[in-house]
């Protein structure tokens, strides 16, 4: 198998803190990541609001995806979830939960490296159970307007993304990896989000991006040829990786590790939840399998009784969702 997934479930190995500022709220926020349990999963926590008010990390509790991945239960929220999430996802992670002080995960520096970093630090703990794995074996496509994602069976996870804009500076960006821990620290983490000029004065005008500034955004200058920040491009093609890295946090959305080849174009927050729920429309494309050891080596064990039942058994998760604000 091309994607090297270890059997066996991880959790972090202690836990780990960071602090900054929320991208939109502008307020500082304190989070810290704590082993989990086994098929927890990632689970956010408001300790602002109380101790035990959580908010899972799946598809079915986003609520809204503008500007980022929101997700919520019970009006409680925690927003621009993504960067981290990748991170927790690249790095292997499987269970954790993440105490937030804000109702918003800090921007850090605008990508998802000082995650990533941080859950290195942390260590990875191998805990006794299996892992569950969704693979493709049919295609299936969403399409909005001019964008697009699909995802075709493939043996591993890979990404192609492509992002085309009408300036001269992005212009049409194309960028493909096959996902492995090692490949996302060096290829994706670091690549940054980003915006015109204009756009950030307009979201700072209503009370938006109020966390925004060039140390965690590219700014776009209004002439469309450079940007603003003095440290320039970490990539040629940083944009397109952040859109990348994007895919990455969101698609941890559902809930397990995907085996395919996902193919993304001009897509953002919105499309990615569209092709989660297009997934979730096709139980015949896909099937739902759990990790076995097998001696020395690590196999995919088939849900036996087919892919129907393995539909009945995930769906009903999926259907859980909350309306998602486009």
């Amino acid at each position: 198998m091309a994607f090297s997934l270890k059997p066996n479930q991880h959790t972090l190995r202690q836990q780990i803190s960071c602090c900054g500022v929320g991208l939109h709220s502008g307020r500082t926020a304190n989070l810290t990541m704590k082993p989990a349990p086994v098929d927890s999963g990632i689970r956010f926590f408001r300790t602002d609001l109380g101790k035990n008010i959580c908010v899972k990390a799946h598809m079915d509790k986003v609520v809204d995806t503008r500007l980022a991945t929101t997700i919520g239960d019970n009006g409680v929220t925690v927003s621009t979830t993504e960067h981290l999430l990748a991170a927790l996802r690249s790095s292997g992670i499987d269970n954790a939960d993440i105490e937030l002080d804000s109702g918003e995960v800090p921007i850090m520096d605008g990508s998802a490296e000082p995650f990533f970093k941080l859950v290195k630090s942390a260590g990875k703990l191998k805990q006794n159970a299996y892992r569950k794995i969704l693979k493709i074996t049919k295609p299936i496509k969403y399409k909005k307007g001019d964008s697009y994602i699909t995802v075709t069976p493939y043996d591993g996870f890979k990404i192609t993304g492509k992002i085309s804009f009408d300036d001269t500076l992005i212009k049409t960006q194309e960028y493909h990896i096959e996902m492995t821990s090692d490949r996302f620290h060096h290829e994706i983490a670091r690549a940054r989000t980003f915006g015109y000029v204009e756009q950030v004065e307009e979201l700072w005008a209503n009370g938006l991006a109020l966390g925004g500034t060039l140390e965690n955004v590219i700014a776009i200058h209004w002439n469309r040829k450079s940007i603003l920040n003095e440290d320039g491009l970490r990539y040629q093609d940083e944009f397109i990786r952040h859109k990348v890295l994007d895919l990455v946090g969101d698609l941890t959305l559902l809930g397990c590790p995907l085996l395919g080849h996902v193919n993304s174009y001009k897509a953002g927050h919105a499309q990615h939840l569209g092709f989660m729920e297009a997934i979730a429309d096709s139980p015949e494309c896909w099937e739902y399998l759990e990790m076995h050891k097998n001696g020395k080596l690590s196999v995919i064990d088939q849900v036996r009784s087919g892919t129907k039942t393995a539909g009945e058994m995930i769906m009903p998760f999926f259907r859980t969702r909350q309306p998602a604000i486009a």
